[in-house]
């Protein structure tokens, strides 16, 4: 079996995660957490999205990881973030990890807002 290694281009994937935690860069962050351009921020979570709505020049799609199971994005959410020009794809947070660094290692512009699990 061949395996090749995986660049990220100067961004972080994510490396792990647990019950209130993820591992992004060698660091541990608790709560929920905004995977941006910039890098990880601390996120207050839904229904907070400035951070991602500040990202618009530089974010095609945010992958909402909502916890343990998928729920429904507020209507109103969003809006905004169609206004804003960025697709928005809800995800329970596991599936929303892994697509994370898919699409990171394939030079994607992209960004996560994710709950813990």
């Amino acid at each position: 079996m061949r395996l090749n290694e995986v660049i990220f281009d100067g961004r972080v994937p994510i490396e792990g995660y647990g019950p209130g935690f993820f591992r992004v860069g060698g660091a541990i962050h608790r709560g929920p957490l905004a995977l941006l351009p910039g890098g990880p921020k601390p996120w207050a979570g839904l229904p907070e999205i400035e951070l991602f709505l500040a990202a618009a020049a530089a974010v095609d799609v945010v992958f909402l990881g909502m916890g343990p199971e998928i729920r429904p994005l507020d209507p109103a959410l969003r809006s905004r973030f169609d206004a804003a020009g960025i697709g928005v794809e809800i995800m329970a947070t596991a599936p929303a990890c892994r697509t994370y660094n898919v699409l990171l290692a394939e030079g994607r512009r992209i960004a996560a807002g994710l709950l813990p699990v």
